[in-house]
């Protein structure tokens, strides 16, 4: 399952990826802003990211302005690796090298049919572990200080 979630200003889309992932079959739970209203994003990341630390979901997808303010609040959550993407390299990247459990992007900076694509890139990628394990280690690490 991948939980989903978004303020005010990813709601538009958030839809438009929940959408794309339902018609691939995919598994979904959504969360935060359900119809535009204001909100806060802080409360929404914080939401979704017990979602994948508990384990009901595998991963997370976080929307709001620009992906940046989300991603700070997830990243703030215990066991989170949040990465905004911007383009598929980063998404697959960061899925690869950081082991990232939920994707943030930004309603108001990218358009959905590049969201999708980045998506789907991050939802394929799987981590590398070797070399890169100590790595990701150490920010768990930073995380116990």
């Amino acid at each position: 399952m991948i939980a989903i979630g978004s303020d005010h200003a990813g709601f538009a889309l958030k839809q438009e990826i929940i959408a794309h992932l339902r018609e691939k079959g995919t598994e979904i739970l959504e969360m935060g802003c359900m119809d535009g209203t204001s909100c806060d994003y802080p409360q929404v990341a914080k939401q979704v990211c017990d979602e994948v630390t508990s384990g009901r979901a595998e991963l997370a997808i976080l929307v709001c302005g620009t992906g940046l303010g989300i991603s700070i609040a997830a990243n703030k959550c215990k066991g989170i690796r949040a990465a905004v993407c911007t383009d598929c390299y980063m998404a697959k990247y960061t899925r690869l090298h950081n082991d990232a459990n939920v994707l943030c992007l930004g309603g108001r900076v990218i358009g959905g049919g590049l969201a999708c694509e980045i998506v789907d890139t991050f939802l394929a990628a799987s981590f590398e572990g070797g070399r890169h394990q100590r790595r990701v280690d150490q920010i768990t690490a930073l995380e116990e200080n």
